[in-house]
C-alpha cells in the first residue's frame, strides 16, 4: 500500500539518497505486534516521492497505519 506524492516545479534539490531513504519506521498494532515498517521513496535523490506500507501480515491493510502505531528515525 503506497501514496504517490508530486512537488511541483520549479524545486531545488537537496542531496539526500536516491529513491529509498534509509528510515528506522517500524509500525506496531495497538498491542504492541510488529505488523511492519514504512519506506520512504526520493524523486531525483531529494523530493519526496512516495510513502509505502509494507506490511508483515497475512492480510493486506485497508489504510496506512495511524501515525500513533509508528516510530520514525534516521540511522546514526
Amino acid at each position: 500500500m503506497s501514496v504517490d506524492l508530486e512537488v511541483r516545479e520549479p524545486c531545488e534539490h537537496a542531496a539526500l539518497p536516491k529513491e529509498l531513504v534509509p528510515v528506522y519506521a517500524h509500525v506496531h498494532d495497538p498491542s504492541g505486534v510488529y505488523v511492519g515498517e514504512i519506506l520512504v521513496w526520493t524523486d531525483r535523490g531529494a523530493t519526496l516521492a512516495a510513502l509505502e506500507f509494507a506490511w508483515v501480515t497475512d492480510e493486506m491493510p485497508t489504510s496506512l497505519p495511524a501515525i500513533v502505531d509508528g516510530c520514525l528515525s534516521w540511522p546514526a
